[in-house]
């Protein structure tokens, strides 16, 4: 009977190839998201852009008036209307942080955790759907220079008097990945000093 029971071990090579299958996909996962994410984000702003002009053209379109509407805007600057002026500097940012995600995940292990692979992805879908924009890729000759690194906005909140800056698909993405992070950065244990250890362990 024991012999019958060693006999029947998996091979041990049948291991690395289970894991390397289930690391596949998840680098798959995390590219679905990013990629969805990011095209989500270019689509919405290229149709909503045909659809009501460039800002300025047309008044906004309500959804819910007069708080919840669509109106095309241009964003010189970061998240939420943040460093304006300062398009190509944060376009430098972008480029970093995605370079950053991807050495993350590779060589620091998070593409073992599936909170890490969505919120990342998340992440990189919004720098990559908001950098397009920063790169210029959108823009005409004819359109104001100001806008040459600016981003598409499209959606409007607001509570009159208060107005909330326009925003995008790609910043719903950086926020909710952010959020994420930020829990994630609560529920993983500190790691144990040395000094409890040996107080633990006399």
């Amino acid at each position: 009977m024991s012999s019958v029971l060693l006999n029947s071990k998996v091979p041990t090579e049948v291991i690395p190839a289970r894991a390397q299958s289930w690391l596949a996909i998840r680098w798959l996962a995390f590219v679905a998201i990013a990629g969805s994410g990011a095209v989500s984000d270019l689509l919405t702003k290229h149709f909503i852009f045909q659809w009501r002009g460039l800002p300025g053209v047309t008044p906004p379109w309500w959804l819910v008036e007069p708080y919840v509407g669509i109106q095309t805007a241009v964003n010189p600057g970061a998240l939420f209307g943040f460093g304006a002026g300062w398009g190509s500097f944060f376009a430098t940012l972008s480029v970093i942080a995605g370079v950053g995600i991807f050495v993350w995940l590779w060589r620091f292990g998070a593409i073992n955790s599936w909170w890490l692979i969505v919120s990342l992805g998340c992440v990189l879908a919004g720098i990559v759907g908001n950098l397009y924009d920063r790169l210029g890729m959108w823009y005409l000759p004819e359109y104001p220079a100001e806008w040459r690194n600016g981003v598409r906005d499209w959606i409007l909140f607001q509570y009159p008097p208060y107005v909330w800056p326009n925003f995008n698909i790609a910043d719903c993405l950086l926020v909710c990945g952010a959020i994420m992070l930020t829990i994630h950065s609560f529920k993983t244990p500190a790691p144990e000093s040395a000094n409890s250890r040996s107080a633990s362990h006399p």
